[in-house]
């Protein structure tokens, strides 16, 4: 009855995953190669964790 107020932590790192992919994509089109590779590299690592809190 109580999960109901509970968060999902999955759910709030899909959220800064969707953000930080829309950050990504006005870099990358900015010209900003660097900046897009962290980003994406921030966005796998978000996503590895995801995937780790979805299989339990």
């Amino acid at each position: 009855m109580f999960s109901l107020f509970k968060s999902n932590p999955a759910d709030k790192l899909r959220k800064k995953r969707k953000k930080l992919l829309e950050e990504a994509m006005h870099v990358q089109r900015s010209g900003d190669l660097k900046l897009y590779a962290k980003k994406m590299e921030e966005i796998e690592a978000i996503s590895s964790e995801i995937e780790s809190l979805d299989k339990k």
